[in-house]
């Protein structure tokens, strides 16, 4: 009989042993976002028909940042007000971007709880069973759902910049779509996460219209966080991380407009995603030009905008910080020559006190200084003309890469 104090011990040593296993196990399989977009109720001009998607087929395509060998998708009926009936999911490799015909041998079936059918409750979203498939960094995956009945109020992402696929019936395995209607915008579709390995992490982009990719064609990914994926995954210390663009057309901190403000889906859209380790902000420039766009306002309003600005920012930096998320602030570019906001002296000195705020040391755990780097020397309040698409306010393509050129890696490398 082995006496106790050595029971004891023994016992102590194998639960030991047990833990550090599994959380080697959890550590080794650690999921992370790799693809995301933030949801909002489309536009009536985005918006599909009141029956596109009864009993129909919808196959999207979007761009993986990180890779692994098992992946989740995460289907959303976030502003639907009926429960979604999906009757199947696939992925697969489309041959291209910018087209629907996929590589049958890499085609999968995605299971929810162990079924190929899910009904998503109004206001959820639900993420499926692990899949195996080998998700390269960089790379494009289709998405197909075969949904039962459209919703009455769409979940949607439409700014895109990516051709979705539309067909009657089950199609969800077929190799090509031919007669597929077609449009460039996201529907139902939330996140991809990947299965990846001890140094991996998420980078959530939280922005504007820049973010989102004004601008960019359909199907090219010249997006700045599509360059700035690419530079994480050429440098060995951070091709662990995956890039998730959260950017909303016309989005603002504080009110509503296009898409819900950020101050109120912050939670949906950086803290609930996967693995995530920082946040970069880029944020302000529509609550900046929207206070004077159709009349001025006195000197009070300006500063009440301001504050009001600042403290959605300390806000936003509380949250993330209580959950070990460490949060980047940028500062917001120049747009005095935009013709849609005609900002005058004051909206340029409410832009200086706000980068004056971000730039102040301990207000956020890092910034990345986008006013010093894409303004105009000559004329600080605008765009360097070589960084500016023509209208003032969203930059050009090059000014996309340079956006992304700025971003430090030494502030990710681990």
């Amino acid at each position: 009989m082995i006496p106790i104090n050595r029971r004891v011990l023994a016992l102590a040593a194998a639960f030991a042993l047990t833990v550090n296993v599994a959380a080697d196990a959890r550590e080794a399989g650690r999921w992370i976002g790799s693809w995301a977009s933030a949801q909002q109720v489309p536009e009536e001009r985005n918006a599909l028909p009141a029956n596109a998607l009864d009993d129909a087929t919808l196959r999207q395509i979007v761009r993986l940042t990180a890779g692994g060998n098992r992946l989740r998708v995460r289907i959303s009926n976030a502003f639907g007000t009926t429960p979604l009936r999906v009757m199947a999911t696939h992925v697969a490799r489309p041959l291209s971007a910018a087209g629907a015909a996929i590589d049958p041998a890499t085609d999968r079936a995605v299971t929810f709880a162990g079924e190929a059918g899910i009904t998503i409750p109004a206001g959820a979203e639900y993420l499926s069973d692990p899949v195996s498939y080998r998700a390269v960094a960089l790379s494009d995956l289709a998405v197909t759902i075969h949904v039962e009945k459209t919703p009455a109020v769409q979940t949607s992402h439409p700014g895109a910049r990516a051709t979705s696929y539309i067909v009657a019936g089950d199609k969800v395995a077929a190799a090509d779509l031919p007669e597929a209607k077609t449009v460039d915008h996201w529907f139902q579709l939330s996140g991809v996460e990947v299965e990846g390995g001890k140094a991996s992490g998420a980078i959530v982009l939280l922005g504007d219209s820049i973010t989102d990719g004004y601008g960019v064609k359909a199907n090219t990914n010249q997006r700045w966080p599509d360059a700035f994926a690419a530079r994480l995954q050429a440098n060995r210390k951070t091709r662990g991380l995956g890039v998730l663009n959260l950017g909303i057309g016309g989005n603002r901190l504080l009110l509503d407009g296009a898409g819900p403000n950020a101050a109120a889906r912050f939670n949906r859209d950086v803290l609930m995603q996967a693995g995530v380790s920082h946040v970069l902000i880029l944020e302000g420039v529509n609550d900046l030009g929207v206070l004077t766009r159709d009349q001025p306002v006195g000197p009070d309003q300006h500063a009440s905008l301001v504050s009001e600005i600042t403290t959605a920012y300390a806000q936003m930096v509380q949250k993330a910080r209580a959950r070990g998320i460490k949060v980047i602030g940028a500062t917001i570019m120049p747009y005095g020559a935009s013709a849609y906001y005609h900002p005058d002296a004051l909206n340029e000195q409410d832009r200086q006190a706000v980068n004056a705020w971000i730039r102040a040391p301990g207000n956020f755990d890092a910034v990345v200084d986008m006013d010093k780097v894409m303004r105009d020397p000559a004329r600080p309040e605008r765009l360097a003309p070589a960084y500016d698409s023509g209208d003032g306010l969203h930059p050009s393509m090059a000014g996309y890469r340079v956006m992304a050129e700025a971003i430090p890696l030494e502030l990710f490398a681990r």
